[in-house]
């Protein structure tokens, strides 16, 4: 059956949610990024060749461990938006936008007429008929489903047409892209970035939609807290396993042998 978008009921609660980019592809570590906690996981496609059963592994590995499975995609593509959510995702992710006019044919991509444009198909998401398609048709457009990132200058100017548009479930920063899009280098921290998010923010709050951080100190952590951000991504996998891998390693040598 198709799943109600838990990462947005529990922010309409008023609970907290914490997500990961998944850039090592694995149906696994899905699962143990679901049993560490976090509460969705944005699956990357945008700096990833990824085939079409691995993904559906770890779909499969997303719904069987509790886990929200997002996706992120190299660029608004209505075809491939139907299909990963005909597949169960429950968000896509667009990185770098620059305009509404994007995230406009990709809620259109997401929605069924007639708030959109998506095809209709009754496979997996309801139960394979389970599910009667006028039932799916109205719970699938009860939901937001598409996730902007703002990423460059371009992004900031377009952000309040964006953030107009019906349809969007959260934003979410690129600090690092932003960053070099803005000539300062890949200095996420730099004031010019930190100053760009916070009218991101600010905007969000203004307009009424989930504004999600990707905090890169722990004073960036509280910062968000005191401003009543519940919504976090807490960096990519990839990173986080090396640095876990290379304290481990450490651990076991003394500082001559480092």
């Amino acid at each position: 059956m198709i799943r109600k978008p838990h990462v947005f009921a529990r922010l309409r609660q008023g609970d907290e949610v914490f997500g990961l980019l998944n850039s090592v592809p694995s149906p696994l570590l899905c699962e143990m990024i679901a049993a560490a906690g976090y509460h969705f996981v944005i699956l990357d496609m945008e700096h990833l060749l990824r085939s079409g059963d691995e993904l559906m592994h770890c779909l499969r590995a997303c719904e069987s461990a509790g886990i929200a499975p997002w996706l992120r995609l190299p660029e608004v593509d209505e075809k491939l938006i139907g299909r990963a959510l005909d597949a169960g995702v429950e968000a896509i992710v667009l990185p770098r936008v620059e305009s509404a006019a994007e995230v406009e044919r990709a809620v259109a991509a997401a929605w069924f007429p007639p708030r959109g444009r998506r095809g209709i198909s009754g496979g997996r998401v309801t139960g394979f008929g389970a599910l009667a398609l006028a039932d799916y048709i109205e719970r699938a457009n009860d939901e937001p489903r598409i996730v902007p990132m703002i990423e460059s200058a371009a992004g900031l100017a377009a952000l309040p047409e964006i953030l107009a548009l019906p349809g969007i479930g959260m934003l979410l920063e690129g600090a690092l892209d932003l960053a070099l899009d803005l000539r300062l280098g890949p200095d996420p921290t730099h004031p010019r970035v930190w100053e760009a998010l916070q009218s991101m923010a600010a905007a969000c709050a203004a307009a009424g939609v989930p504004f999600c951080a990707n905090p890169r100190t722990p004073e960036q952590i509280r910062h968000w807290r005191g401003q009543g951000i519940r919504s976090f991504l807490a960096g990519e996998d990839r990173g986080l396993l090396l640095a876990a891998l290379k304290n481990r390693l450490n651990s076991f040598q003394s500082p001559t042998e480092v």
